[in-house]
């Protein structure tokens, strides 16, 4: 059966750290508007910040869906499945946002993350949570992790600084619903 936490304590913040991948749902206010659910994985790039508080480094990718959704109104769900284990899953509901690289509150949360995976870094999000639920997941399969992919590390550091403000610009300026995605570089 599902249960309602008042927060996450130490036995859910252990569940939430050790699953290797969590995924991102968020939407616009717009009906008729796409609703995205992006995964995220990469070891270290999840972090508990407090009782009623999470985080994740955000990297530079195709879209701008949940940067330009908490723009907009800032809804997020944050969805954690046991793929190995006992079967659970956990999601975190709440507001959240972006924040950008080279402000103050960066530097603050960015410790909280591997120091080797900077390059591409695009924004931490920070979530205060409202509603931390769980449920069974009977249906969710068994599966082995073998590795984190380094596709996205390898391909960033091929890259300098000028390539990123670039590419914000051309890919991550908006949503596809035409959303204020990543703001232009400062």
């Amino acid at each position: 059966m599902g249960r309602i936490h008042e927060t996450i304590g130490p036995r859910l913040e252990r569940f939430l750290l050790d699953q290797p991948v969590f995924f991102v749902g968020t939407a616009p206010l717009d009906s008729q508007g796409h609703v995205n659910v992006s995964p995220k994985g990469m070891g270290g790039t999840f972090a508990v910040l407090g009782e009623r508080r999470v985080a994740y480094l955000d990297y530079t990718g195709s879209g701008t869906e949940t940067i330009a959704h908490l723009r907009e109104n800032g809804r997020i769900v944050l969805m954690f499945c046991a793929f190995e284990g006992p079967p659970n899953i956990v999601r975190l509901h709440g507001q959240g946002r972006a924040v950008p690289p080279g402000t103050p509150e960066f530097d603050d949360l960015r410790p909280h993350f591997p120091k080797e995976r900077t390059i591409g870094q695009r924004s931490i999000i920070v979530v205060e949570v409202q509603r931390i639920a769980d449920s069974c997941g009977f249906s969710v399969p068994l599966m082995d992790l073998r590795e984190d992919r380094d596709l996205l590390d390898r391909a960033h550091e091929r890259s300098g600084p000028e390539y990123f403000d670039s590419y914000w610009r051309r890919h991550n300026a908006a949503s596809i619903d035409g959303l204020p995605g990543v703001p232009p570089p400062r």
